[in-house]
């Protein structure tokens, strides 16, 4: 029915179901829509049936509403109302490159439709079609040129565009339209002054900017920033005098804040150490309690200069109690001299203070107070515990607990240094131990839920949070619900150390799942941002999204997601049936029937175990509110991960490229990107792209261990390839040749050896290589791999149970003696540590060794 026009009485009804629409009053729309429809005249009104798929679809009858709207447009193809109405359908999928064309056909139909436009400028916004969003911005602005958000969208583009002049004119002709009073304090004129100062200095226009901000700082309600920008601009324009004033100023507003001093010492021009330390001791007078100003000089400082500074510095924290103390003085460790004037320090005023109550033997007046002491035992616990002597450690740990039995800090260190151990049972229970003493922190609640996973206790660690999770729903439901992904990327690795793959890949399709929802929740910002004015949150919000994978939990998820498909790769798991027809074969009538007998059992608890589970699940759906509800069906089911389906995947090399691409794109940086790469597309045969993912890390670290396995791989499987095409192979042997530099693989494996020879990391690598090489070479091979001696330097717990670990997955060939040999000798050096404790294998045999192995590389892998 193109066209046609409705009359008086349906045109009312049709304008109520618009309203009902916008209201949500969507079963009154539905009603108002029958009504239209069921007139034999207007039963094909395309306009009509288009509103009700869209109603609809809000209450989640999504096939039907599609069925609705298509219908519609099929009877007025050349309604706008429809072509709009199709990309609401379209958006609310999530399709936004589908619902841009929709809207695109509905503005030739109606060029001028300002609903639309601003529709469709939503989404070229939220797809980051720049150029689009501009020219919308610009239809948007003719039309509206009275309204503040036609001005602002139009002037961000040019803005995100980099075309900074044109911004900036926009900004300013919007803001004479401003009737602001000069001495008025409006919030979202001063954030617009901002924004226009922000888009100055990102051209470069730091004379102008300066300017600019001297002339509106009246009128600016964030002083603070006020102060930072002019002490940036003039530090920038050579202005040293003016911006040392600002510094000076900002520092006596925060004397914590070391940026201020940096920029202090910048405008200074502050050549000898003499000049830079006399500043620092003026500021230290003027704020007597600060610790920054007292701290920074033990940077620069060196010798006996040095001692004097930080003896003086430790005696008045350790007095007061100041428990971060150690923390503060961490950077300080990368330089030998001064930790080993430290721990001379405070070792000498533990045994003083033991003594007379002094930090010295030779001191009068007013003794120390009992908790100095404590405070003294916990920092050389912390410092002994960073050195990584772990005995020292926990006895001063354990000297202070016996004497102050009920301080959480105490535990929770004592916790830290069994987890550096590489003892992950005890540390859960010494953190759990902290977190009972104070049952309301979440903090340690949350640290011991991680400590719980670390040791894979996955059931105790939700238990665990299950005190701050929302009643009547499972703590494991609940944090995914909450995004909580610090738990679910430790879950991953517990899952993932536990062979329980399924369930790993599970959660990081959760995580996948999250960062894809926070992506798609900037939708509802780009109105919010510009009607409100908080425009430089925004495009910082804008180019947060441009690289959210970047973050570190993203990073984590896909890396094990791709480790566990390369695994289901090289290891495909049978189906269950395939699995019990292949034992059933092996087994006599007796034991099978024993068999069966026991699935039957397991099976009938399984879905004993499973009617509960629903019986609970739709108690809990009947207590949701029915706000919930609505949201609920408005939104749509989420698909759900079904842990045997992910684990049994056809492809998971497929699976395992779409966690990669991420990272190529947004993690570029990270060797161990490139990598994983090679990994997949070594097993994948695809030797350019694995040329290309080797020459990508060489040019980050051409001395890393792994990336040397790798470049012995993909050389030996090129050599071998005999079917390559001719262009292949020349670009495969003349870029290989600069890498190996025209050495075979064999010397080049030793030159490698040779150049590493105290690094306990490279020479596994080397020596897997040499077995790899030539298989003839085991013992050689294991001698390499092996060396304890005192030459080697990365003798720490990570990199032992790494060898640990190659000695028995078959690195090196069979070798169980050799690994037996080299446990005891790791034992003596880590006696805590239980990966090599002796029972272990006499109890669990080789196969719950490597497992554990395996379990703690894994968690020391993040943490050392």
């Amino acid at each position: 029915m193109p066209g046609v026009q409705l009359p008086p009485k349906e045109s009312s009804l049709f304008k109520r179901v618009l309203k009902c629409y916008e209201q949500k009053q969507y079963k009154n729309g539905l009603r108002f829509c029958k009504m239209i429809l069921s007139n034999s005249k207007f039963a094909e009104h395309g306009e009509t049936l288009a509103m009700k798929g869209l109603i609809l679809n809000c209450l989640g009858k999504k096939e039907e509403a599609y069925e609705f709207v298509r219908k519609g447009l099929r009877s007025d193809v050349k309604s706008h109302v429809c072509w709009h109405v199709y990309g609401l359908l379209q958006r609310s999928e999530k399709k936004y490159d589908e619902a841009i064309k929709c809207y695109r056909n509905a503005l030739k139909l109606d060029r001028n439709n300002l609903q639309i436009l601003r529709d469709l400028s939503l989404l070229q916004i939220q797809m980051r079609d720049l150029e689009g969003y501009r020219e919308t911005g610009y239809q948007l602005l003719q039309l509206r040129p009275t309204q503040r958000a036609s001005w602002i969208g139009y002037a961000i583009s040019y803005h995100l565009l980099k075309d900074y002049d044109m911004a900036l004119k926009l900004l300013e002709e919007f803001r004479q339209t401003q009737q602001v009073p000069v001495n008025k304090l409006d919030y979202e004129y001063s954030e617009l002054i901002l924004y226009q100062n922000q888009v100055m200095r990102e051209a470069n226009l730091f004379q102008e900017s300066l300017e600019h901000i001297e002339t509106y700082e009246k009128q600016i309600c964030d002083k603070l920033s006020v102060e930072e920008i002019k002490g940036e601009i003039l530090l920038k324009l050579g202005r040293l005098k003016e911006a040392s004033e600002i510094f000076k100023n900002l520092i006596d507003r925060n004397a914590e804040n070391w940026c201020y001093f940096e920029g202090l010492e910048k405008a200074l021009q502050l050549s000898t150490l003499e000049e830079r330390l006399k500043v620092y001791e003026e500021i230290s007078q003027q704020h007597p309690k600060a610790v920054a100003p007292r701290r920074l000089p033990l940077n620069l400082i060196p010798g006996e200069k040095f001692r004097e500074s930080v003896d003086k510095f430790l005696r008045a924290n350790l007095s007061k109690g100041y428990s971060p103390l150690f923390t503060t003085l961490k950077s300080l460790y990368c330089d030998t001299e001064k930790v080993s004037i430290i721990q001379e320090l405070v070792t000498k005023y533990e045994a003083s203070l033991k003594r007379c109550a002094f930090f010295s033997m030779y001191e009068t007046g007013e003794k120390e107070p009992p908790t100095t002491l404590l405070w003294v035992q916990y920092f050389l616990a912390q410092h002994f515990d960073k050195l990584g002597q772990y005995s020292l450690a926990l006895d001063y740990i354990n000297a202070a607990i016996t004497s102050t039995p009920t301080l959480i800090e105490l535990f929770y260190m004592k916790a830290k240094i069994y987890k550096h151990m590489g003892n992950f049972r005890e540390a859960a229970k010494w953190m759990d131990e902290a977190q009972s003493l104070d049952t309301a922190d979440r903090f340690l609640n949350s640290k011991c839920a991680k400590y719980m996973l670390r040791a894979n206790m996955i059931k105790a660690a939700e238990e665990m949070c299950s005190k701050f999770t929302r009643e009547g729903v499972s703590a494991m439901e609940n944090l995914n619900e909450m995004q909580c992904m610090w738990f679910q990327t430790e879950c991953i690795s517990a899952y993932q150390r536990l062979g329980r793959f399924g369930d790993a890949l599970k959660i990081c399709h959760e995580v996948e799942r999250h960062f894809f929802e926070i992506t798609d929740d900037q939708f509802d910002f780009h109105t919010y941002c510009i009607r409100k004015m908080t425009l430089r949150a925004y495009v910082d919000l804008l180019r947060l999204e441009d690289t959210l994978r970047r973050h570190v939990f993203y990073f984590k998820a896909a890396r094990s997601a791709i480790e566990i498909y390369l695994k289901l790769y090289d290891n495909p798991l049978t189906s269950e049936s395939k699995q019990q027809e292949i034992n059933s074969e092996n087994l006599s009538a007796k034991e099978l029937k024993k068999i069966l007998s026991k699935q039957r059992r397991t099976q009938k608890k399984a879905k004993l175990k499973e009617e509960r589970k629903h019986v609970e699940r739709e108690h809990q759906q009947k207590n949701q509110k029915k706000r919930d509800d609505e949201q609920e069906m408005a939104s749509g089911l989420k698909e759900e991960f079904i842990p045997e389906k992910l684990e049994r995947v056809e492809n998971p090399l497929e699976e395992a490229l779409k966690f990669l691409i991420p990272l190529k794109n947004l993690v570029a940086d990270n060797i161990d990107t490139h990598l994983l790469a090679f990994e997949i597309y070594f097993r994948k045969g695809k030797f350019l792209l694995m040329l290309q993912s080797i020459k990508r890390a060489f040019a980050i670290n051409s001395n890393n261990p792994w990336l040397h396995e790798c470049l012995i791989k993909f050389s030996k499987s090129a050599s071998s390839h005999s079917n390559l095409p001719d262009v292949v192979s020349k670009v495969l042997s003349q870029e290989m040749g600069k890498i190996l530099v025209n050495r075979d693989l064999e010397n080049f494996n030793e030159d490698f050896l040779k150049r590493n020879s105290t690094s306990l990391q490279h020479l596994l690598s080397g020596a897997k290589m040499m077995y790899f090489l030539d298989k003839s070479r085991q013992e050689k091979a294991l001698t390499v791999a092996t060396r304890l001696d005192e030459t080697v330097k990365d003798k720490n717990v990570k990199t032992l149970i790494k060898v640990s670990e190659a000695l028995l997955d078959g690195s090196f060939g069979n070798c169980g003696s050799q690994y037996e040999e080299y446990r005891m000798a790791c034992h003596k050096l880590f006696p805590f540590t239980s990966v090599f404790l002796p029972a272990l294998n006499e109890v669990h045999g080789p196969s719950a060794t490597l497992n554990c192995i395996a379990d703690n590389y894994d968690v020391l892998t993040n943490e050392i």
